[in-house]
């Protein structure tokens, strides 16, 4: 049996999934660390959870250390410590080194969440990534923006996919940011990077002790940055129905260095079993960067999106790997797409939704699941928007046709 404490900041919809699936893993022991009541784990995944411990702040590894050596006196020896997001690598890291659980350790996780110690590590091994800078006071940073030229990439230094990055194209834009409130310190300090012209895509990567057994590759369309800078801009992710598509087959040796310079000399060990997410840009004359690596699972729905393309559970395909160092490839079979509704004008909620009727129609049979918005609905705060549609399709084609009837005919709008 392996004993795997599950990091639950709160027991939502995409939590409860992924904690029903680790309750469903043969030859697991199950506990459960969160900030909401026992009471409110889910009915169906109670009955299956050996341990909880109830923390005020999931984020605090010292929090986190305190629960599960509680954990460890009431249920056993703790094998594995899971947890889907970013934000909790770091933390479940200090963990383990505090307790000498297996897996990622903080050495490791530092590389990965820390983008300026990450693309450090990325050149020293001869891996190509943006120029970058790091800047820790306002000085610094028009000092940096004056190396690097405009336009250049400002994000935080231990960023969230595209979430508080700014594209500064003047100096006008530098100045701006300081009236936003975006000034860094030495206590945090902002990652500069040049800006790369380029089509932006994914690599999901499964390694069991440092070798990859099995990796899939999706499309943005357009980039976050520009679905970042656009808030209305209705934008998609494209998984091919190609496994063997040239454009991710010969970016396979830059995802092996990469993934082995990040992992490094604990690669061999339970820390270089993981599903990563790696990001990358492919510019016009065929060239490839790295951009940032996550060591977890991707979000913008590209787990399920992997899940119609390989007729498979990848969310408990990754707790079968985590528990016990073990997964089985699937042939990829479907192409597959995600799209994201986002509304028009200057107000705080959903007023109008139209068009939905036409994009299923034209969607066909392709359309695998839609979540419209609905009028009443408050603005979202994330970039994903407030609402979204999955499509299917034997063919790539097939799948940018229903994306496109999608977008296209659902219009949604503020007030």
């Amino acid at each position: 049996m392996s004993h795997v404490v599950f990091i639950a900041p709160r027991f939502l919809e995409t939590t409860n999934r992924t904690l029903a699936a680790f309750a469903r893993t043969e030859g697991v022991t199950l506990s459960v660390i969160s900030e909401d009541p026992e009471a409110s784990i889910p009915r169906a995944i109670a009955p299956r959870v050996a341990g909880h411990y109830q923390v005020k702040r999931s984020l605090d590894a010292a929090e986190l250390t305190v629960a599960a050596r509680a954990i460890t006196r009431g249920v056993g020896r703790v094998d594995r410590l899971a947890g889907a997001l970013e934000q909790l690598q770091t933390p479940m890291a200090e963990v383990r080194d505090a307790l000498d659980i297996e897996g990622l350790r903080g050495e490791t996780a530092r590389r990965f969440r820390d983008k300026d110690h990450m693309k450090a590590v990325l050149r020293a091994h001869g891996v190509p990534v943006a120029k970058s800078l790091l800047a820790r006071s306002p000085r610094e940073l028009w000092e940096g923006l004056q190396t690097l030229g405009f336009p250049a990439i400002v994000k935080p230094r231990a960023g969230l996919g595209a979430r508080a990055t700014f594209r500064v194209s003047s100096p006008d834009d530098a100045r701006a940011l300081a009236r936003q409130g975006v000034v860094p310190s030495a206590q945090q300090p902002l990652q500069l990077e040049e800006f790369v012209r380029a089509s932006e895509l994914t690599c999901e990567t499964v390694t069991v002790r440092g070798h990859a057994v099995w990796r899939s590759g999706a499309r943005y369309l357009p980039s976050p940055l520009e679905v970042l800078e656009t808030p209305w801009i209705q934008y998609c992710v494209l998984l091919p129905r190609e496994a063997d598509d040239p454009t991710f087959t010969r970016f396979a040796p830059t995802n092996d260095a990469a993934l082995s310079a990040l992992f490094g000399r604990w690669a061999s060990t339970a820390a270089g079993t993981a599903l990563t997410h790696m990001e990358w840009f492919l510019r016009d004359d065929g060239s490839a960067l790295v951009n940032e690596v996550g060591a977890r699972p991707p979000g913008v729905l590209i787990m399920p999106l992997m899940s119609l393309a390989h007729e498979t559970d990848l969310v408990a395909d990754w707790a079968a790997l985590i528990a016990h160092d073990r997964f089985a490839p699937k042939e990829r079979r479907w192409a597959a797409g995600a799209a994201f509704f986002r509304g028009q004008g200057p107000g705080q909620r959903v007023v109008q939704v139209t068009g939905v009727e036409r994009a299923v129609e034209e969607a066909g049979d392709a359309l695998v699941e839609l979540r419209a918005p609905r009028p009443g609905m408050a603005r979202a705060e994330s970039y994903e928007g407030e609402g979204w549609a999955t499509v299917r399709s034997p063919t790539t084609e097939g799948a940018k046709r229903a994306l496109r009837a999608l977008i296209e005919n659902v219009q949604v709008r503020y007030g």
